[in-house]
């Protein structure tokens, strides 16, 4: 069983930055793709970023595109979303996510292990 726990979020102006961490306890973590997602209130939860398995490669929804940057240390069992250029649309509960397999995927539903979400919440 993989637990999944973000940090990092809060209340930030419009055009401020934010850093998400996801700790993990998957000891082999590598293995695995990750990715982010969010959902706002009363909206599905949609994609935002993911990352293969050893950070090769990124995919990011096109409204977070230049702004945000996902990233992963293996080595630390960490993933993390720097977000930078926030806009109050951005405002919504952040969720780390796995996929038992290696690609990128970006639909919530192949994603097999979630964290319990983080708060982002932009001001005009």
């Amino acid at each position: 069983q993989v637990q999944l726990v973000e940090s990092g979020g809060g209340l930030v102006q419009a055009g401020g930055s934010l850093r998400l961490s996801c700790a993990a306890s998957e000891r082999t973590l590598s293995n695995y793709a990750m990715g982010w997602l969010r959902q706002a209130p009363g909206l599905d939860r949609e994609f935002v970023a993911a990352i293969s398995k050893f950070g090769s490669s990124t995919l990011y929804a096109d409204s977070v595109k230049g702004r945000f940057t996902i990233s992963r240390d293996n080595a630390k069992n960490t993933l993390y979303l720097q977000m930078n250029s926030l806009k109050p649309e951005d405002t919504a509960v952040y969720f780390c996510a796995l996929a038992l397999r290696g690609t990128i995927i970006t639909h919530p539903s192949n994603f097999d292990y979630w964290g319990q979400g983080t708060q982002v919440t932009v001001s005009p």
